[in-house]
């Protein structure tokens, strides 16, 4: 692998603002999972908090398992910005994609999307998992309190993830 095809997956291809709830909120915890043990206790928290303990963490082992497989079985290594970086690189905009298209239930194409990202038979156990996931999103947006003043709903709490 060359260092031009890491700086193409971390190519700045859009803002995290412009992203749905969904696929906003994977690419945070992603990130935040990518920092280590202090930032993945985040993720924890905003699981358990939001889901339960229960559900929480089945989540979370979702997501860990995701991650796990992305890093291990990947055709490179995914690309990220910093926590608090505005911008959105390309490989979090796959990654973002992909999550989102899984919790629709569309696993045709979130499987198409999975083999951009690991090995063609990785493809359906990541697919599943980010399936899982993204319904966990789901259910998290729908257990946040609404926004003063209009009716969306943040995913989480804006202020511990973006400035």
């Amino acid at each position: 692998m060359t260092s031009t095809q890491e700086k193409r997956g971390a190519a700045p291809v859009g803002f995290i603002t412009e992203l749905d709830g969904i696929e906003a909120a994977s690419v945070i915890y992603f990130r935040l999972w990518c920092d280590g043990p202090d930032a993945q206790a985040i993720v924890w928290n905003d699981f358990a908090h939001s889901l339960g303990a229960i559900q929480g963490r089945k989540a979370l082992k979702s997501f860990e398992s995701l991650c796990k497989l992305c890093s291990q079985h990947g055709r490179r290594p995914l690309m990220r910005h910093s926590v608090n970086c505005k911008c959105l690189g390309s490989d979090e905009s796959c990654f973002a994609n992909f999550i989102a298209t899984a919790a629709t239930g569309d696993r045709d194409d979130a499987m198409l999307i999975a083999t951009l990202l690991v090995r063609a038979d990785v493809a359906p156990l990541i697919t599943s998992l980010a399936a899982d996931f993204g319904l966990a999103l789901k259910r998290m947006n729908l257990c946040a309190p609404r926004a003063h003043g209009d009716n969306v709903r943040p995913i989480q709490s804006q202020p511990t993830t973006l400035h």
